[in-house]
This record gives C-alpha cells, sequence and structure tokens, in this order.
C-alpha cells in the first residue's frame, strides 16, 4: 500500500490531511498531468481538462491540426523492476508482444482495460454535449484517444502508451 502524504509528496501534488483524496485519485491526477505535459510535447493544444457533463468527464480535450481529440487517460502504478522493464521493453516490440509483457505480471491490470463499452457509450455522450455546448461545428474532425500512464510506486512516469481512435 502507497503512503498516500510521500506519494503526493514525490509527486508535486498538495496532501491536506482533513480532505485527503484516495490513493486512486492521486495517481490519477498525477497521470491526467503526465499527460498534458506528454500531449503538449506531441504538438497537441490542451483545449480543456476535466469537462463534466451529467453522463461523465472528458479528461482532456486538444487540438492537433484540425482535428478535435479527445483523450481518456488511464493511469496505473506498478512496482519499480515491472515499471522499468515495461518502459525499456515497449521501445523495442511489436504492441502484441508488449500486450504479453504487461500481463505476464502478478499484476494483471491494464489501466487501457478499464475502458468496457458502457464507458464509450457515456464518452460518446459527453462528446457530443461538449461539441454543442462549444457551438462547434458538427462537421469537424473529431477522434477519441486513450494514454495509458505507467508510475513507478514513487509516482515518477515510467511510460505513456498512446492508442489512437478507440471509439
Amino acid at each position: 500500500m502507497v503512503n498516500l502524504r510521500k506519494f503526493a509528496y514525490l509527486s508535486g501534488l498538495s496532501y491536506n490531511l482533513e480532505m485527503s483524496k484516495t490513493e486512486k485519485q492521486l495517481i490519477g491526477e498525477k497521470g491526467e498531468s503526465e499527460a498534458v505535459k506528454w500531449l503538449r510535447q506531441k504538438g497537441f493544444s490542451v483545449l480543456e481538462r476535466n469537462y463534466w457533463t451529467k453522463w461523465g468527464e472528458l479528461d482532456i480535450v486538444t487540438k492537433k491540426g484540425a482535428e478535435i481529440v479527445f483523450v481518456e487517460v488511464k493511469t496505473v502504478s506498478k512496482p519499480s523492476a515491472l515499471a522499468n522493464t515495461i518502459a525499456k521493453t515497449s521501445q523495442n516490440v511489436k504492441h502484441e508482444t508488449f500486450k504479453d509483457l504487461k500481463t505476464t505480471s502478478d499484476d494483471d491490470y491494464e489501466p487501457e482495460d478499464n475502458i468496457h463499452p458502457w464507458k464509450l457509450k457515456r464518452l460518446g455522450r459527453t462528446i457530443e454535449i461538449y461539441l454543442s455546448d462549444k457551438n462547434i461545428d458538427e462537421d469537424i474532425d473529431w477522434r477519441l484517444d486513450c494514454l495509458a500512464v505507467y508510475l513507478n510506486e514513487k509516482g515518477d512516469l515510467v511510460l505513456i502508451e498512446h492508442l489512437e481512435d478507440i471509439f
């Protein structure tokens, strides 16, 4: 179990004892912050973060060229040894082999595994509301991507895996 105060401190996040966030929330916030940095480095303009409707939340709304890219961020904290192996190996193997490597650990959970059909349906509704709310032409090109963010137990970024057009 991760010490929340230590994780928040090492990750550069604030920690308030009276209004403490869960470990999952802290890891999620750190993952989203790392995702925003990564997206900017890749040439995306960040339009909005954490857009909420009654149907759900859009983690990050970006634009690259003429296309709007909605980004669902899924973050997981893994032990350092496994996280470092994933980072070193992921650059030299095909996606199928990489997926096999990631699932050989005792912890079979992968961030992108948490995007179920009902989640996609809710995201679709939220995207429709966003486009309408922002008066964006319905003919504009858009897509939904997923960023799978891997952190070690100290909260350091190990790897970001970009899965494009998941909708």
